[in-house]
């Protein structure tokens, strides 16, 4: 969230305000009147467009800011409830920039977008103006030193009087989205405020989860549990790869390739049953006991949306027989929890075994189906009925 960004931004020596983060009005109030003078109340949300949604709202009065603070927090932005605020000293700008840092998949590469001509309407300045917007290639092996941060603040035009602060800030964004391993780092706007001082007025970063674990145990304090979804919340406590959707076939498979290619044949087969769809990623990785299988379809089942189960697994490093002995081992552990039919397929390495530890179970709730397609659409079915 933005006042978590902030934090990491002052962390790396970036000019921010930091303010005050309240969960009631009455909080609100109380900041207000601590900081004096007018104040901005923001709603604290993972999304963009807050201001358009009505949840950013200048403050002359600490009576004010607990006026709009009642009214910000309890609506929803984009689908997210807001839980709190925060609240800022008000500084208007002179003129609102935008800059980034981020992680550019395609080119193997980091990149740097920037644009001195338009901060929150970014969107509309990429559109009728896209010259303004300069998008600079950072070469992850040399990074950004003081000669690259200037090379990046001149093609991005800053102006003279605040180029110096921006070769600074540009190099301490730059530790923030290398030292924090972040995918994004963004700030918008960029302000140039009275007395030409350069601020970051507002933050976005996105961190990679996969570094948090070893690199950053520090990150978890960013996480809020009373807010995370309870399914997707177990599941990490468990270890699992596991993200949450709106449909209605709870999807296990081994590697992620293979999990988001079983989504798609979901999705198609579903568009013939009643447009049922998939309802969650599942990874289970090469681990497929038991133990795990049974922590899987635990997750899964809680589910209320869903209405069937589809296990897609092709054995390789993890056997087929292994597999489907960890279905059987789970729907033991589970016992009267399992209730929801499971569609089965499997292939490669120990296929012929696998299928005949499932055909010797004879489960009620368990269906085999040799092709990924045809099991998809048994899935569905099952759903739909």
């Amino acid at each position: 969230m933005e006042y978590q960004a902030k934090e990491l931004f002052a962390k790396h020596g970036v000019a921010t305000t930091l303010g005050v983060v309240v969960e009631t009005p009455e909080a609100a109030k109380a900041a207000a009147e601590e900081i004096g003078g007018v104040t901005v109340v923001k709603a604290q949300v993972k999304a963009g467009g807050r201001g358009k949604a009505g949840g950013v709202k200048l403050a002359k009065t600490a009576d004010e800011a607990f006026e709009y603070a009642s009214n910000i927090l309890g609506m929803e932005i984009k689908g997210l409830t807001v839980n709190r605020v925060l609240v800022t000293p008000a500084t208007p700008p002179q003129e609102e920039y935008y800059f980034s840092f981020l992680l550019d998949r395609a080119n193997r590469q980091y990149l740097c977008i920037a644009s001195v001509e338009g901060g929150v309407e970014i969107e509309e300045v990429a559109k009728t103006n896209p010259d303004a917007v300069k998008q600079i290639a950072v070469d992850p092996g040399t990074g950004v030193d003081e000669a690259k941060a200037r090379a990046i603040a001149t093609e991005a035009k800053f102006p003279e009087p605040v180029f110096e602060q921006a070769v600074a800030m540009i190099q301490s964004l730059y530790k923030v989205f290398v030292e924090e391993d972040a995918t994004l780092v963004e700030v918008n706007p960029l302000a140039r405020l009275e007395g030409d001082k350069l601020e970051a007025l507002d933050g976005k970063v996105s961190l990679d989860e996969n570094a948090s674990e070893v690199r950053h145990p520090h990150h978890e304090e960013f996480e809020i549990r009373e807010e995370a979804d309870p399914l997707e919340a177990k599941a990490k406590d468990k270890g699992l790869n596991y993200v949450k959707l709106d449909g209605e076939v709870g999807i296990i498979g081994n590697g992620a390739g293979l999990v988001m290619s079983t989504l798609d044949v979901v999705a198609y087969a579903g568009e013939k049953h009643g447009g049922v769809k998939p309802a969650n990623f599942l990874d289970i990785g090469g681990g497929a006991n038991a133990q795990v299988m049974a922590d899987g379809l635990d997750v899964i089942l809680n589910d209320p949306q869903v209405k069937s189960v589809f296990v897609n697994v092709f054995g390789g490093i993890t056997a087929c027989d292994e597999v489907a002995n960890g279905i059987k081992g789970a729907l033991e552990i589970l016992g009267d929890a399992a209730t929801k039919p499971l569609v089965v397929r499997l292939d490669g390495n120990n296929v012929d075994k696998g299928r005949a530890i499932l055909a010797e179970l004879d489960h009620p709730l368990v269906t085999t189906v040799d092709t990924m397609d045809g099991a998809a659409d048994k899935a569905a079915e099952l759903a739909n009925a």
